[in-house]
């Protein structure tokens, strides 16, 4: 489902209409929509579609639209350090977007039914630390996929501050869904065709708010016809970091700190970064005047009042060839990953910059 905004020409687009439409409403939703481009989640011959507010399934592999997206990542009211778990996680999108938001001492967990979904998930995950630039602007939690029915999730495994199910609850799953949260957590999935938002109050209580129409496939029943048992799903651990992750935080962070306070001097200096901003196309059109006289209708042209009147096609033909100069002329750069150059430039061993790219390729 979805189709609530109009296409984009490209992920920062898509993202402006989701805002002007109010899917996105807070700036962290919005950063993390921005630093992840959703054709990468796409097939190579799937990736036209990859801008329209349409949901995509090709076999096991599927995306929800972007507008369920958004008032999900809206609902989830996400904040660093908290704990998530994504309840058939799929290709990774969401789980990234989410691990932008919780930094790097957060949790972020997804199970996933199909075991050539996870490796694809993995793919993606791997592509976006080794190539994006949006990877060093954020602090990371990576997701951390596991194969299995969410319906049998192992009852010892610990509970989350947020919790989403990107498939139809069944009602009879309503309470089995809530107990995977802890006191104060929030639960968003699929309910009686509404997406809804349970908040967990107390022990035993709950506050729950219908989102919005939703129409999901359901979730798929746990089969045991084989071996007649349940087969568990034993989630992750949640473990301490390493000193030596610790260290990679800690380096990186002040490298941040910084380039943001060379690039504050600069600025303090009066050299001021060109500002950046999104191409728009231009169109021009002539106006079309309708006059209504009785029952008929006569449609003439009516020319701009600037226009010459004797070469006013020529005009017409000319302009958005220089529109299209002027705004070629003044198209920012590509932006510069200065933490990428930072570290580069560092004297360590090679082997030492590596690990502080998180061995990313050029």
């Amino acid at each position: 489902m979805g189709g609530a905004v109009s296409a984009g020409e490209d992920n920062d687009e898509l993202i402006d209409n989701l805002k002007e439409a109010q899917y996105i409403r807070t700036e962290l939703v919005e950063q993390a929509f921005r630093a992840i481009d959703r054709a990468d989640y796409y097939l190579e011959e799937f990736k036209d579609n990859a801008y329209k507010d349409l949901a995509w399934k090709h076999g096991n592999i599927h995306l929800s639209a972007p507008c369920i997206y958004s008032e999900v990542m809206e609902a989830l009211d996400l904040q660093p350090g908290l704990s998530f778990l994504n309840l058939g996680s799929g290709t990774g999108y969401l789980s990234s977007m989410v691990g932008l938001i919780l930094g790097p001492f957060g949790v972020n967990h997804g199970v996933e039914l199909h075991s050539d979904v996870i490796e694809y998930a993995k793919q993606k995950l791997d592509f976006f630390i080794k190539t994006s630039d949006s990877f060093d602007r954020f602090e990371f939690c990576e997701p951390s996929f596991v194969i299995g029915n969410c319906l049998e999730i192992s009852p010892d495994c610990t509970q989350y501050d947020r919790v989403y199910c990107g498939a139809g609850v069944q009602k009879e799953h309503e309470d089995y869904m809530k107990n995977l949260l802890k006191v104060g957590g929030i639960l968003v999935m699929p309910l009686e065709e509404k997406l809804t938002k349970i908040t967990r109050t107390g022990p035993s209580a709950w506050e729950t708010k219908k989102i919005l129409a939703v129409s999901f496939a359901p979730l798929i029943q746990p089969n045991h016809a084989d071996s007649g048992k349940s087969r568990l799903v034993h989630l992750p651990p949640v473990a301490v970091r390493s000193l030596q992750d610790l260290a990679r935080i800690a380096i990186r962070g002040t490298i941040k700190k910084i380039i943001h306070q060379e690039a504050m001097g600069r600025a303090g200096n009066g050299l001021k970064s060109p500002p950046r901003f999104k191409r728009r196309r231009v169109r021009r059109r002539r106006m079309e005047t309708i006059v209504f006289l009785d029952k008929e209708v006569f449609a003439s042209r009516i020319s701009s009042p600037s226009d010459d009147n004797n070469n006013s096609e020529d005009v017409e033909d000319e302009r958005p060839d220089e529109e299209e100069t002027k705004a070629s002329e003044l198209k920012p750069d590509p932006p510069v990953n200065f933490l990428r150059e930072k570290v580069l430039s560092l004297p360590l061993p090679d082997p030492l910059k590596y690990y502080l790219l998180y061995y990313r390729e050029k």
